[in-house]
């Protein structure tokens, strides 16, 4: 049968018809909707958990699969990061079910930090990865991946992009998933890493990288269509990009499509090389067929130039869309473009930088530390996920943003280096969990002096607000432990620890300036529930009092305050009468709202 699906949730009905046992992951996008979707389709035979990162969701996948079961792993090429210590060492040791590893990478970047491209770490890790062209594609090729990992014993990397993840398709689907067997873990020192082993079993990746070269060039989802004396290669979403040219241009070019970028499958590339004078290759992010078919060329003595990235043809960062593709073929095949009227150019839009929701706790957090340091020398390390939205004006409160945990640790060395010189690092609940904790030890263990602010929205709220430690409730639906951050940080060492409210704007600025003055590590947790999760309450007005000094809006910068016509308004539909506003009004002309004042 037939269903409107988009891609992540063709993955995971895929992955379910295929029989996978187990589903672990971290969230982030675009890959987040696999993991969600296995749990909304779940009769409880399958076993699905959000882990507190990449690495343990990684080795929990490993676990599952050592017995035998399907286990699959979601996150985002940065997650892969995260991940790679236990991929490296699994790509040796290897796996007796099948693993496959889903590594959602993000052309553009829309919603990351890089551009990294996972078929390089394909390569680098000696293990075959599938790239994907459209959402039917990656539901049937899903299942082939776990097939592919089982027979060959090792994890499988599955490379969807963006738009392969974020489109959607009628996507023709098994009625019935695959039901799950019983499995046990058989003792063997196979399982056990030693460098011996590695030594042999390097050999052994190197061999099974030629032999499934030639696999792969017979694998059906590579194939060579057309003809001519020039050739174009696509991959991922831009085959289909591809297609959607040349199919109004039939045998003008010689077609390559190519799913398996590592191990290169070198035999198909010659077939199409023959009788070529010149290659376009389009892929997104890195040169890595373009660089395999150069190599090739090198090696099978052909006169063959190769247009891509490296020669300028196509830009090397940034997502792909079909009329960059268009235009790039028009260009090798020396189509001249068809002259077109002029046109009245188009007007254009406004400028709309992300900003935090009205009503976030996380305004009222910033703020209150802006407060607090008024006239202090401070600098502000920030971290992943909405609280990085206090870098924007009027706030401008994070100074550093590198990666997921990495506030709380840049902190340290700040402080170390500039004597005198206040460090505060800010990161979320789920970030805490995730890479968080190693940091604050690290801290308490060599004595660092520096102040820890927990942004506690009780979700994980940038990727969709998944479940987390701190919550106490699974992605199973189960009631659990719920973790308490005050009690990890006082375990951990942290002897200054205070929760408060951020939206209590006096007392937040205490505690901030409280927890300053502590000498050494010291943490203050602002808690306050995430407003897309809560019901907002009653919006603020604005009185005859305001005397229009605009001081709510330009500290707070909140969207639900505007300023027409000579005063300050209030929108109604944005308002969520958080009250803070109220707090900060020299004239008391804000009424309403949830104020703790």
């Amino acid at each position: 049968m037939k269903k409107l699906l988009m891609g992540n949730q063709a993955i995971a009905l895929g992955a379910m018809h295929a029989g996978v046992s187990l589903v672990s992951g971290y969230p982030g996008t675009p890959s987040t909707e696999v993991l969600e979707t296995v749990a909304r389709n779940n009769d409880g035979s399958i076993y699905v958990e959000w882990s507190v990162n990449e690495k343990v969701a990684l080795e929990v996948a490993a676990g599952a699969a050592y017995t035998g079961a399907r286990a699959l792993v979601t996150m985002k090429q940065v997650g892969l990061n995260v991940a790679s210590d236990p991929l490296m060492s699994l790509a040796y040791i290897g796996v007796k079910g099948g693993m496959v590893v889903l590594v959602a990478d993000d052309p553009g970047p829309i919603s990351s930090q890089t551009e990294q491209d996972t078929r390089r770490f394909a390569s680098y890790a000696k293990i075959p990865v599938l790239d994907p062209t459209s959402p039917q594609e990656a539901y049937e090729m899903i299942g082939e991946a776990f097939a592919l990992s089982e027979r060959l014993g090792t994890p499988v990397l599955f490379r969807p992009t963006t738009r392969v993840c974020h489109a959607c398709q009628d996507v023709e689907v098994l009625e019935n998933p695959q039901v799950s067997g019983d499995f046990r873990f058989e003792k063997d020192s196979k399982w056990v890493i030693f460098p011996r082993l590695s030594y042999q079993n390097h050999i052994k990746l190197e061999e099974r990288a030629v032999q499934l070269s030639r696999e792969f060039s017979a694998y059906p989802r590579n194939a060579v269509t057309g003809s001519g004396r020039r050739g174009v290669v696509a991959s991922g979403v831009s085959y289909a990009y591809a297609m959607e040219t040349l199919s109004q241009m039939p045998g003008e070019a010689k077609l390559m499509k190519l799913a398996t970028a590592y191990p290169f499958p070198e035999d198909l590339a010659l077939r199409f090389l023959e009788g070529l004078d010149e290659v376009l290759v389009m892929e997104e992010l890195d040169p890595v067929i373009e660089d395999q078919l150069t190599l090739l060329c090198g090696k099978a003595f052909r006169k063959v130039v190769i247009h891509g990235k490296r020669d300028g043809f196509l830009p090397h960062a940034g997502e792909y869309s079909v009329e960059l593709l268009r235009d790039a073929i028009d260009r090798f095949l020396h189509i001249p473009v068809a002259s077109a009227p002029p046109t009245a150019p188009p007007p254009s839009l406004p400028i709309r930088p992300p900003v935090l929701c009205a009503g976030c706790p996380h305004r009222a957090s910033f703020y209150a530390v802006k407060q607090a340091m008024k006239g202090q020398r401070a600098i502000f390390c920030g971290d992943i996920g909405c609280y990085t939205l206090g870098n924007a004006q009027p706030l401008d409160m994070v100074d550093t943003c590198l990666c997921m945990g990495a506030g709380i640790t840049m902190a340290q060395g700040l402080a170390r280096m500039e004597k005198g010189a206040h460090t505060i690092s800010f990161t979320g609940d789920s970030t805490f969990f995730h890479t968080g904790i190693p940091g604050v030890i690290n801290a308490v263990y060599n004595q660092h002096d520096m102040t820890l602010v927990i942004l506690d929205n009780a979700t994980t709220a940038m990727t969709g607000h998944q479940p987390h430690p701190g919550i106490g409730t699974t992605m199973m639906r189960e009631v659990s432990t719920k973790v308490d951050i005050a009690a990890v940080l006082r375990a951990c060492g942290v002897e200054h620890v205070a929760t408060v409210d951020p939206l209590d704007l006096p007392a937040a600025i205490d505690a901030v300036k409280a927890a300053v003055a502590h000498h050494g590590v010291s943490a203050v947790i602002f808690r306050s529930p995430c407003i897309a999760v809560t019901k907002p309450g009653k919006p603020v007005a604005i009185t005859d009092r305001c005397v229009g000094c605009q001081r709510c809006i330009r500290e707070i910068g909140c969207p639900a305050l505007t300023w027409a016509d000579g005063r300050v308004f209030v929108d109604e539909s944005l308002c969520t009468g958080c009250g803070l506003c109220t707090q900060l009004c020299p004239t008391h002309a804000i009424e309403g709202g949830a104020c703790h004042a």
